[in-house]
């Protein structure tokens, strides 16, 4: 196979003088047609900002190349003018980012924001873009998709959203795609059938990928050859099956053996804490001039849970089931019908004054951690706003609780005066999990928290929340796609398709002896995810 790009001898670094980061020193790798390399590493490994230097996405001049070449069919890329790059981006090489909220235009139109693509490449009239636009949608497993053409990106889930970046970055058949975290945000069935899906486009296309991700089962699924990062550097690469089977490098045998482990301790059952009996949340459908109301759309209908005093809720299903908009009606952070009591207080009716005070009782940590943490404000400010609010100790008390929640989650103290776009999508996960624990409380939502973090850092956050919870009492609705995390988590487990519930109770016995079709696909494809390394996997 003829190589397609080669990176050689790649420096990175931020600012100047005395503030200069070095994020990337010396990675070399080289990419077939046809062939899939992968690169892996833990969060703030730099594996994201040697793609970005690929397409040239960097903030450039803050960000710049001491050194280094990157060969793409021929040319050099580095030091091409920026005509001979808007040629190359989404034509030639395209990306998928790791946050789809983050990159998709809020204001536009899911159909908008894919046709700009072929406009501007392919030169394709409306009506040709818009049967073109479809069929990608679909391809991706996009259900109803010619009737959500005209959404914008927030009214669909994170694997939804996923989905749709994917949608975009194929459609112009691009000689390289570069795949930053593809199924982060996706259910376990989703992933089986998006990643089927890549291998199926790149022998159709002859094309090649560079894949960025922490799941090692998709490294060992996809990629052909690996380059493993630690610390800006390539510690060990080669033929991806020889570097799993045989890892020479001693970070290697740790990211191979680090993954988490267990299951959720045998505690007994403390008081209600949250309880919800036949809760809804049905968003109407408007159409016609007048708009309107022509049905709804069910996204949580009539589902009853009991959340107690040191125990953890597993809620799990694919994406657009239910799963977060259940999360958020509970604490209302969205509106919902039917009875919610927290610690035997009836939630109904209360508005936003009477609702303050119970906020630092219950918290959530989002899915999307670059979304929910302001740009505008350093990590310090961040986690000490809650404080503030809640008038919860002195300027000093306050500069002490923020230090020890950032440490609780694995930072350091020293990056509180830093911004969120500083940080790596893994350590502004942890940020966003801090900024919830620092109020102290005793109900915790986690929209999927660890969907950002690598192996061995989703191992730590697990046993940083089971500590936590053993320390403090808290009571946890954990929502996840990873079973491995939910299983090592939840005492009991709600299995949600389509805004029901379709199974629930224990979960040794969720796991263990699951009864309904669903359920046990859901299952199926987790196992299949994770021990399959070869053949196609269907959900």
């Amino acid at each position: 196979m003829s190589k397609i790009l080669s990176v050689e001898n790649l420096h990175v670094s931020f600012g100047q003088g005395d503030r200069e980061v070095k994020a990337v020193k010396g990675v070399s790798f080289d990419i077939e047609a046809g062939r899939t390399h992968a690169l892996v590493g833990e969060s703030g490994s730099g594996k994201s900002v040697s793609a970005l230097s690929i397409m040239r996405l960097l903030p450039y001049p803050t960000a710049w190349h001491p050194s280094g070449n990157i060969d793409f069919d021929g040319q050099e890329i580095i030091d091409a003018p920026e005509s001979l790059m808007r040629s190359f981006r989404g034509n030639r090489i395209a990306m998928i980012f790791q946050e789809p909220l983050n990159s998709l235009n809020p204001l536009h139109s899911i159909e908008k924001q894919i046709s700009e693509v072929l406009f501007v490449h392919k030169h394709m009239s409306p009506g040709q873009a818009r049967d073109q636009v479809v069929e990608l949608l679909e391809l991706v497993g996009l259900e109803s998709a010619t009737e959500r053409l005209h959404a914008l990106p927030h009214e669909f889930s994170g694997g939804q959203q996923q989905r749709i970046m994917i949608a975009m970055a194929l459609a112009n058949e691009p000689e390289i795609l570069i795949a930053d975290e593809p199924t982060t945000a996706l259910d376990v069935t989703v992933q089986a059938q998006i990643l089927v899906l890549l291998k199926e486009l790149q022998e159709k296309l002859g094309m090649a990928m560079l894949l960025i991700t922490h799941d090692l089962g998709i490294v060992r699924r996809m990629a052909d050859t690996v380059s493993v990062m630690n610390d800006g550097k390539v510690v060990e690469s080669g033929d991806a099956q020889n570097v799993f089977e045989n890892p020479q490098h001693e970070y290697t045998q740790h990211l191979l053996s680090a993954e988490p482990k267990g299951r959720s301790d045998a505690a007994p059952a403390g008081a209600s804490i949250l309880k919800g009996d036949d809760v809804r949340v049905w968003f109407p459908i408007k159409r016609g001039v007048l708009r309107r109301t022509v049905g709804h759309i069910k996204a949580v209908d009539g589902i009853s849970v009991d959340i107690r005093a040191g125990h953890t809720v597993g809620i799990v299903g694919e994406s657009g089931s239910g799963k977060s908009t259940l999360g958020r009606a509970l604490i209302k952070l969205e509106h919902a019908t039917g009875q919610i009591a927290f610690n035997g207080q009836s939630l109904e009716g209360l508005g936003w004054k009477a609702l303050r005070p119970l906020r630092r009782e219950f918290q959530i940590v989002f899915q999307d951690p670059y979304g929910s943490l302001s740009p505008r404000m350093s990590i310090s400010q961040i986690i000490e706003e809650g404080l503030i609010i809640h008038d919860l100790g002195t300027p000093e008390e306050r500069h002490q609780q923020v230090a020890d929640a950032l440490e609780e989650v694995g930072l350091d103290a020293s990056m509180r005066d830093r911004y969120p776009h500083e940080f790596s999508g893994g350590q502004r996960q942890r940020i966003a999990i801090a900024r919830a624990l620092a109020l102290k409380p005793k109900f915790i939502v986690l929209d999927e928290p660890t969907s950002a973090l690598d192996m061995s850092v989703q191992a730590q956050i697990v046993e940083l929340l089971r500590g936590l919870q053993k320390k403090y009492n808290l009571a946890y609705m954990f929502i996840s796609h990873d079973l491995k995390v939910v299983r090592a988590l939840a005492h009991d487990v709600v299995v949600m398709k389509d805004g029901k519930v379709v199974e629930q109770g224990p979960s040794e016995q969720i796991f263990e002896a699951p009864q309904q079709p669903y359920t046990k696909a859901l299952l199926a494809a987790a196992l299949n995810l994770s021990a399959d390394t070869t053949g196609a996997v269907s959900s």
